[in-house]
């Protein structure tokens, strides 16, 4: 066997114990934690992403069962998935999943920055809202995010691949904010296109250093209304075709929606195309939404498959895990 084949390779995915630095309520839906190493001396966040190359990569964050409690997780194993379930059920923790705001290296050190959107209504809260509420600087907690080092399109958890597109449509709801913030922050600055954001109320418009061939719209939500009310009508609008009324479908069972040009989530044959189009698009958010999005995409305006990346982030209604 040759000293190559013999080499154990790296995983594509790091574990580092982190804590946080700092804690910002940066409107009423969105408090921004700042995370850093958790010891001393050591930047255990030091093999932790690629700046310039997050997009909407993501990562899962770790809540401990008590606010400073760290669960029993072997830092150093290779299969941290397996640690992570060895570990009693009462000890590990709940694991969930977030995109990157803002990926920081330093001469000091790696800090990661995730924006968390409060559900705090009764029947919306879970685990990570309850946490980041009340999250207090020191407290730590476990990351898992891409190596350093391995492109975005290559580590599994990111979906942002635009091609040669000429320009690009990115649409989400407030769960899908931080995403299409770090990937309008780190596109080309000749990059060209729309991005929708739909958010709880006018005071959530947060900045983001998009590129300015880029229209970024903000879209409230007027009090009382639906995920969707205000985003499914601007991204029609968009595109064209202003139905009288829409719709959101009701999806049942459990399952997200996830369809990419390379990936169907409902096992649908997808064909290798040698081009993807003039025009991407990315739309994520609450499952329901993003499925009526794409009926109307796909279906009624016959948008190429191989040009959109559909991604159910969450259902309402359905506490999700992981």
């Amino acid at each position: 066997m040759s000293a190559a084949s013999s080499t154990k390779a790296r995983p594509t995915y790091a574990l580092a114990l982190t804590q946080v630095r700092a804690v910002e309520r940066v409107s009423p839906s969105f408090v921004r934690i700042t995370f850093a190493s958790a010891d001393a001396g050591i930047d255990t966040l030091g093999d932790f992403g690629t700046p310039g190359d997050v997009f909407d990569a993501r990562i899962k964050i770790i809540f401990p069962p008590e606010p400073y409690a760290i669960p029993p997780i072997d830092r150093d194993a290779d299969d941290w998935w397996g640690s992570y379930l060895a570990a009693p059920e009462a000890q590990r923790g709940s694991m969930r999943t977030y995109s990157v705001r803002e990926l920081r290296v330093t001469e000091a050190g790696t800090e990661v920055v995730v924006d968390f959107v409060l559900h705090l209504e009764p029947g919306l809260t879970g685990p990570a809202s309850s946490w980041a509420s009340t999250a207090e600087v020191g407290q730590p907690v476990f990351m898992v995010g891409p190596r350093r080092g391995i492109p975005a399109a290559e580590h599994g958890g990111a979906e942002y691949a635009p091609g040669a597109a000429r320009s690009v449509l990115l649409a989400g709801d407030e769960t899908a904010a931080p995403a299409i913030a770090r990937i309008l922050e780190d596109a080309p600055r000749d990059l060209r296109g729309q991005a929708f954001i739909e958010v709880p109320t006018a005071s959530d418009l947060l900045d983001i250093d998009a590129p300015s061939g880029v229209e970024v719209n903000w879209l409230p939500r007027r009090g009382g209304e639906q995920h969707g009310s205000a985003l499914i009508p601007a991204v029609l609008a968009c595109l064209g075709d202003e139905p009288a009324s829409v719709e959101v479908l009701d999806i049942d069972g459990e399952d997200l929606l996830w369809e990419t040009p390379d990936y169907s989530g409902l096992g649908e044959e997808i064909a290798p195309v040698a081009e993807r189009g003039d025009r991407y698009f990315w739309i994520a958010g609450e499952s329901g939404v993003v499925t009526t999005l794409r009926r109307h995409l796909v279906k009624d305006l016959g948008v190429d498959r191989a040009q959109v990346a559909f991604m159910g982030y969450w259902r309402r209604g359905v506490a999700m895990r992981g």
